[in-house]
């Protein structure tokens, strides 16, 4: 199979075209390279209607075809990782240890869902009556997934949804749909016509997958705002939702650190993916007795190690923006610090003229708590230093914020470093590390982060429904 041409939808096990294209640009150098389908409505009836024929026997096959379909896929994303990462690495920028950590990473998350069961609940069982508790698919599953990590977001909802016995009518972001259209139809060499189809649009087609009355359920990766409008479109039809948004995840570090020795793991955590992630650290807390020496130690790490460019380029640490609606917004917080007079403690200035939509990493100086770069997701490589103090009151600085996805806290006195933790409003909260995921750890946010839950057994329940039998066994 070409992984770098004929960019087709999958509907139905077929490969499916339309007159109508939408374009794919590389960001590195924003020039157009490729052309999508463009569903109609038709279109997506017709994968929805396959889906649903489909579930009607996949849900009867036995979790050993469904695991064995599973092992199968992931064997096909490592035999062709080599084109996979390449075209990853085109169409979304990330240079390619980030492309090999996501089509790798996305491979072992197949075979490890694949294990995941959920036995029946006995609840009762005597002489006289058995009550059960089971775990019923959910039905056809639409699946929005987002640009930053399209294909190991896919992954994350495409998996337990095909475990739980649901099927998938996936849609790829517009700006980055290359190798999800890809990616599912090597899905076809590994499961039955109908169970995971792909097809590729813009906000209407979103909106028709929301609204449509034969899903089942949406799974949606995105931004806050965008899940609102999943919301009020599915409630229509009553739909079940799983809703991974947005994050302003805070990092507290405390006065016992090390700062050289802490710099790169804060650097990291801060600007994985070049910060188009929802989970990076978007407030750093330091506390004043190390602020400067962090402060200075992040701005070193940066100068001596952090090169910006071209994913393809092997010395290339961190990529583009990889569109340019988040280039223009991650531009206005740029224009938004200078207006009000912030300091830079490093970068600060974007080359508009220069090939690609390429942001240099920056750090902001302390900015004010009620600042837009401190109260917002800029969701691009800017990031605001600020001081705390008092306990307390920096853990109620992390709190004050809308969102809830992760957080993290950093020292050398675990006891301290436990005992702020535990206060956080967030769905995860790494202690002394960060972006550690797994299949088995649960994954959501609270607030308004989402709603949900992604991984492990409580995101594998979310493709199913609840289903009580009870027999009366001396009934006549």
């Amino acid at each position: 199979m070409k992984i770098d041409t004929d960019f087709a939808m999958t509907i139905n096990g077929q490969s499916v075209t339309t007159e109508n294209t939408l374009p794919v640009y590389n960001p590195a150098t924003r020039s157009e390279f490729a052309q999508v389908p463009n569903a109609s409505k038709a279109q997506l009836n017709e994968a929805v209607s396959a889906a649903r024929q489909a579930q009607r026997s996949w849900k009867t096959t036995s979790l050993e075809e469904r695991q064995a379909a599973m092992e199968r896929f992931a064997d096909l994303l490592e035999e062709n990782a080599e084109g996979m990462m390449a075209l990853l690495t085109r169409e979304q920028g990330k240079p390619r240890a980030g492309a090999e950590w996501e089509v790798f990473g996305s491979a072992t998350w197949l075979r490890a869902v694949a294990t995941q069961r959920l036995p029946d609940e006995i609840v009762e069982e005597t002489d006289e009556r058995r009550v059960v508790t089971r775990f019923t698919p959910v039905g056809v599953v639409g699946a929005i997934v987002p640009w930053n990590f399209p294909i190991l977001l896919a992954i994350w909802k495409i998996a337990p949804a095909l475990m739980a016995g649901c099927t998938v009518v996936l849609k790829p972001s517009p700006y980055t749909p290359l190798c999800d259209l890809k990616m599912v139809e090597l899905a076809q060499q590994a499961f039955p016509a109908g169970v995971l189809s792909a097809v590729t649009g813009g906000d209407d087609l979103g909106k028709w997958i929301t609204a449509h009355p034969d899903i089942n359920k949406v799974a949606f990766t995105g931004s806050t705002e965008t899940g609102r409008h999943v919301m009020r479109s599915a409630a229509d039809t009553i739909k079940r939702v799983t809703l991974e948004l947005g994050g302003n995840d805070p990092a507290i570090v405390l006065p016992d650190v090390d700062a050289k020795a802490i710099a790169p793991e804060l650097f990291w955590a801060a600007f994985q993916n070049n910060a188009q992630f929802c989970n990076v650290t978007k407030r750093l807390y330091v506390h004043e007795d190390v602020y400067d020496d962090v402060r200075d130690a992040l701005v070193e790490f940066i100068d001596a190690n952090i090169k910006v460019g071209d994913g393809t380029a092997a010395d290339t640490d961190l990529g583009p923006i990889q569109n340019s609606m988040q280039y223009g917004k991650v531009k206005d917080y740029f224009a938004d610090c200078h207006a009000n007079g912030y300091r830079f403690a490093v970068g600060g200035e974007i080359d508009e003229n220069a090939t690609g939509w390429f942001v240099p990493v920056s750090l902001v100086d302390n900015p004010p708590d009620d600042s837009r770069i401190v109260r917002e997701e800029p969701f691009g490589p800017i990031l605001p230093l600020l001081k705390w103090s008092d306990e307390d009151d920096v853990i109620a600085r992390a709190n004050d914020t809308i969102y809830g996805l992760g957080a993290s806290v950093w020292g050398e006195d675990l006891e301290a470093v436990e005992r702020i933790g535990s206060q956080l409003e967030a769905g995860t909260v790494w202690l002394n590390e960060v972006h550690q995921y797994s299949p088995f750890q649960a994954f959501g946010g609270h607030k308004q982060s989402g709603l949900g839950c992604e991984n492990s057994l409580h995101g594998l329940m979310e493709y199913t429904n609840w289903q009580t039998t009870t027999l009366n066994k001396l009934a006549s």
